[in-house]
């Protein structure tokens, strides 16, 4: 299985020009591994040549260690090397004996069809998972795929592992050997081992333990080049939530500048690797810029890490912890697609906004539209993003009003608003701003407090306002109306008064099912004159359907949609107990 020798010998004219030559190719006999350096020609001259250059006193403890070297030096090797070379290598080996410690020599083929690698370690240190962590990383360096090694571990303190990495043809790499060697210090210096220790003190042994025996050897070199074992620890931490739940987990990692500005996000997910084009849009909505991502795969496993190096729009962005604690909340919903993907969310970072708070504007700004405030949904972002402290105000003065907790006075908070709103001097910011406040005014309830069965809050919103008090809604106006806002549905009940007859609809007019359920209202008041004379009308749209192809699946979110509508309403409507209004 061995390659094959090549040995050319020229033959020349008289004039030295090259007229033909005798080849032999095979294998050296055995016995040319085993005799001395003196007994084979021209290896001699190389080591005699060694010898001299390194100018070591004859029979000196160092010329007894270089000819120690030179005669367990990898004998095919010592065939072929240079003599530069071979001074080079061996000076630096006899140096490593009387200070042991890592040691790398690399040396290019003259005809470029391998590098040689002599890799010298601490014997104690060396083990199967060192010497495939160094051939990775030689095959990275070199990238190249085909390695041989060969090992030598005696009575020496040092181990010697020997590595030959095949190149395609006439290729020239280029590699920085101080870098490679220290890449394969730290490799041999134990991350394992630090992480282990990090682990054990962290999770406590029999956690800490079972941590690394689950990710970290499934961890590849890349990640452990970049990663200190102190950071790893909360990565496997978060690798481990993310292969139970099977959902997205993430981790801000501090800036690793000093402004502040510049931060890392990392992703932990189970499954296939989330597309760049799916993940990128859902940062530039939160307002930060991407400047790079590394991803690494866990190796006979499913579980990826990407960590993606981000900017903020300002350096103090995130220096709150509640910020933090609020920006990560976000992005693991939005990631989950428990949230909208939307230019909203830059109030976490502009406002310091949490994720409920931000879904209120949300939906108040979906409402507005179906109101009829003459924006696209980009623009009102925009004219929130350029006022975040009115996006602020807004939210106490929702708080203060409706929380159940509320301390604060909302006059208090109305009066600052509307001195805040006095100073917008852009004429479309000022109307959409002040749409939100008018909004803000005519709600009567909401269910943005209430809890589920589970003790979490609901994964969707509703408000009931009172109609008469928003002056720019289109004619007729009801008495109250109801909007449900999720991120897989909205919603709207208009009722004409406090008795009220009609039906449900489930609209496909995504902009604006408010004016078709508005005209359906109209047309209800006529069919109703003798009875109940005013209507009651009620549209939702679902925003995540299937295609109306796959007919099951279409109907079934349709339903589900339905369903959080139906509850939306219920939450903010009074109940019938035994004949007596409950609030």
């Amino acid at each position: 299985p061995n390659y094959l020798d090549f040995i050319g010998v020229h033959h020349r004219d008289a004039t030295g020009k090259v007229i033909g030559e005798h080849v032999f190719v095979g294998l050296y006999a055995m016995h040319v591994y085993y005799i001395s350096t003196t007994e084979i020609p021209v290896v001699r001259k190389k080591v005699a040549a060694v010898r001299a250059a390194c100018g070591f006193a004859p029979g000196s403890y160092r010329d007894k260690t270089l000819v120690n070297v030179l005669e367990t030096y990898p004998r095919e090797e010592l065939i072929e090397v240079a003599t530069s070379d071979l001074f080079r290598i061996a000076s630096g080996i006899v140096l490593l004996q009387e200070h042991p410690r890592v040691g790398v020599f690399l040396r290019n083929d003259g005809w470029g069809r391998y590098v040689s690698a002599l890799v010298y370690m601490p014997r104690d240190r060396f083990d199967t998972t060192t010497r495939k962590r160094i051939t990775e990383r030689l095959a990275e360096t070199l990238q190249t795929d085909s390695i041989d090694f060969f090992l030598m571990v005696g009575e020496s303190r040092l181990a010697r592992l020997h590595l030959i990495a095949r190149l395609a043809d006439g290729s020239a790499p280029a590699y920085d050997a101080a870098v490679f060697e220290s890449e394969v210090a730290r490799i041999v210096r134990g991350w394992h081992d630090e992480l282990q220790q990090n682990l054990i003190e962290h999770c406590g042994e029999e956690r800490g333990s079972t941590l690394l025996r689950r990710y970290a050897t499934a961890l590849p070199l890349a990640y452990q080049d970049q990663v200190p074992p102190t950071s790893a620890v909360s990565d496997l931490e978060r690798l481990e939530i993310a292969e139970a739940s099977g959902r997205v987990e993430v981790k801000l990692n501090a800036p690793y500048r000093n402004d502040g500005s510049h931060q890392h996000v990392k992703l932990f997910l189970k499954g296939l690797p989330r597309p760049l084009s799916t993940v990128l849009p859902v940062f530039e909505n939160l307002g930060v810029t991407v400047l790079s991502e590394q991803p690494f795969n866990l190796s006979d496993s499913d579980l990826h890490i990407a960590d993606f190096a981000i900017q903020l729009p300002r350096a103090d962005a995130l220096d709150k912890q509640a910020t933090r604690a609020a920006f990560v909340d976000l992005l693991e919903k939005l990631l989950r697609d428990e949230a909208e993907n939307d230019g909203f969310n830059r109030l976490a970072l502009l406002a310091g906004l949490a994720e409920p708070r931000i879904t209120v504007l949300r939906a108040y700004g979906r409402y507005l539209r179906q109101a009829g405030l003459p924006f696209s949904s980009a623009y009102i972002e925009r004219s929130l993003a350029a006022h975040p402290h009115i996006a602020r105000l807004l939210v106490s003065l929702f708080e203060a009003r409706f929380a159940p907790d509320a301390t604060t006075s909302d006059e208090a908070v109305a009066s600052e608003l509307a001195a805040a709103l006095a100073k917008v001097s852009n004429v479309d910011d000022d109307r959409i701003l002040s749409g939100f406040r008018t909004a803000l005014d005519a709600t009567m309830r909401t269910n943005a407090w209430q809890t589920g069965a589970d003790g979490k809050p609901k994964g969707y919103l509703s408000f009931k306002i009172s109609s008469k008090l928003i002056p720019f809604l289109p004619k007729p106006v009801p008495l109250y109306e109801i909007f449900v806002y999720s991120p897989r549905m909205e919603g709207i009940h208009l009722r004409g008064s406090r008795v009220s007859r009609g039906g449900l609809r489930w609209s496909d007019r995504m902009e604006d099912f408010r004016t078709e359920g508005l005209a359906l209202v109209k047309a209800q008041m006529v069919k109703n004159v003798v009875g109940v004379p005013l209507g009651a009308k009620g549209c939702f749209v679902g925003k995540r359907l299937p295609p109306a192809s796959e007919r099951d699946a279409w109907m079934a979110e349709g339903i589900a949609c339905y369903q959080t509508y139906i509850r939306g309403l219920l939450d903010v409507t009074d109940n019938l107990v035994t004949g007596k209004v409950v609030p």
